[in-house]
């Protein structure tokens, strides 16, 4: 018997990356998926197709959760496809890197929009249908961001800060229906997009990170499952650092086996 077996469930860009490790994730452990992207139709099709090969019904949606009527929609199509829905994983984000005062409303509103507005609206809805069965439960995916500074992307700091409190927020609006939210904040993940940003971003992070390497979706994924499950039936309102204590700030021991 997996984790969520039987429940419905809702990634926000999940076409690759940690969103569709996480979708993956999900139905392994029984969950039906709604894939959403916003360009990638080709990659939400293909993580589609690995959730219906574990045995579990996918389908995909592109929607622009920039917007607060794309997000509506998003959620109702996500409910009705999968005949309900039962858990929203807020995964869409962008990071946008730029000097500070380079740094145009644009690229503002295009961050928080993505990173943050859609956090709101996408779990407003959810949560209209979640609280018919007085149960349901939403995850954010943050970043260490939150806590420790990324330079040139202040839009990004600010969007992910605001997370963390936007889900205490909601955890406590939301607890009196049977509805957790909760955060997971991740460190340095080796991702197709990450993997562009530094030569040997992987072998960088390894040598800053105490537990002496990068991280993987598969690490955000298990964090995800576990606030999904049972097991965490009485946990809300919390941030979860997946992170190999990189934001310890106390640097890796990868020069140190003993």
């Amino acid at each position: 018997m997996g984790l969520v077996d039987g429940k419905r469930a809702l990634v926000t860009g999940a076409s690759k990356g940690i969103g569709a490790g996480i979708a993956l994730a999900l139905a392994r452990e029984g969950a039906d998926v709604a894939i959403n992207y916003n360009s990638d139709a080709a990659g939400a099709e293909e993580v589609a197709g690995q959730v219906r090969a574990l045995g579990r019904a996918a389908t995909t949606i592109g929607a622009n959760v920039r917007e607060a009527a794309d997000c509506r929609r998003l959620v109702e199509e996500a409910a009705r496809g999968l005949g309900g829905l039962d858990i929203l994983v807020n995964n869409a984000g962008i990071t946008l890197w730029e000097d500070f005062f380079e740094t145009d409303e644009a690229h503002w509103d295009a961050t928080i929009d993505t990173n943050l507005k859609s956090v709101f609206f996408c779990t407003q809805a959810a949560a209209k249908i979640m609280r018919e069965g007085r149960w349901g439960r939403v995850v954010n995916i943050s970043s260490g961001a939150s806590r420790s500074p990324f330079r040139r992307a202040t839009p990004y700091n600010a969007s992910k800060g605001g997370m963390n409190m936007l889900s205490v927020g909601l955890a406590a609006e939301l607890g009196r229906y049977g509805i957790t939210v909760n955060t997971v904040g991740p460190g340095a993940i080796l991702i197709e997009r990450t993997s562009h940003e530094m030569e040997d971003y992987g072998g960088h992070f390894a040598k800053a990170t105490p537990l002496g390497r990068v991280g993987y979706p598969e690490d955000i994924a298990g964090a995800v499952l576990y606030y999904c499950s049972d097991a965490a039936a009485y946990v809300t309102g919390q941030v979860f650092w997946v992170d190999g204590g990189l934001g310890l700030g106390v640097g890796g021991f990868s020069e140190d086996k003993s």
